[in-house]
């Protein structure tokens, strides 16, 4: 979701919900990913989905204008307009999503093919990222992570990833190590508290924790011969 979507969010949920002001996440995303390789073998783009928590779901379409009696279904022209806002990222958002080869970060485009609907009472984003140049996986590790700096959003990877175009890679997801960090997000609030900030200051300037929660896909490949 972009910054602008995001700001919305807020509003409407800390209205909604004012107690959840004290604690994140506060939006959760069931999450699909899909490496797409050409016939050389390379990756070239990244297929995504994003399944949003019926709560959010409610309160977007609301904020939108749409489905006022939230029977969990949209139409057309909603789906189109839909896709057109999730569409529009600020600059510099990278998405919540991070891919790196071999640890080094790789740039991706913005968001394409964007489809949206509402299934099951659950804002459904789907889009595709392109690599700036096609990525030789072969012998190395490519990681995609999937997270909000700012852990505002809960990302789950709920699917197996696909990889489309190879059938000789391997695709694992791997979670955080969650007590450390809890841990970390626990003294970071401490700190905070500490040095006198009250929850609605927390809320405003929440630690950028969300690397700590992050779920990944790696993926190897074979050396090229």
């Amino acid at each position: 979701m972009d910054r602008h979507v995001r700001t919305m969010a807020v509003a409407a949920l800390l209205a909604a919900a004012p107690a959840l002001a004290a604690a994140h996440p506060h939006v959760f995303i069931d999450t699909g990913i899909e490496v797409i390789f050409d016939e050389d073998g390379h990756a070239v783009a990244v297929q995504v989905v994003w399944v949003h928590d019926e709560f959010y779901t409610m309160l977007s379409l609301d904020d939108f204008g749409m489905d006022p009696e939230f029977t969990g279904t949209v139409t057309e022209a909603e789906r189109d307009e839909l896709a057109a806002i999730y569409s529009n990222w600020d600059e510099g958002f990278n998405g919540d999503l991070r891919t790196l080869l071999d640890g080094r970060e790789l740039a991706l485009g913005g968001p394409t093919r964007v489809v949206a609907d509402v299934q099951d009472a659950r804002l459904v984003i789907a889009h595709r990222r392109i690599f700036d140049t096609p990525v030789e996986v072969g012998g190395r590790e490519l990681v995609l992570r999937v997270y909000d700096p700012t852990f505002f959003i809960s990302y789950t990877i709920a699917s197996d990833p696909v990889l489309q175009g190879r059938d000789d890679c391997t695709a694992e997801v791997w979670g955080p190590d969650w007590e450390a960090a809890d841990a970390r997000l626990q003294d970071a609030l401490d700190e905070l508290l500490a040095d006198g900030a009250d929850w609605s200051q927390i809320e405003a300037d929440f630690p950028a924790v969300g690397a700590d929660f992050a779920e990944e896909v790696r993926i190897r490949c074979p050396s090229p011969s």
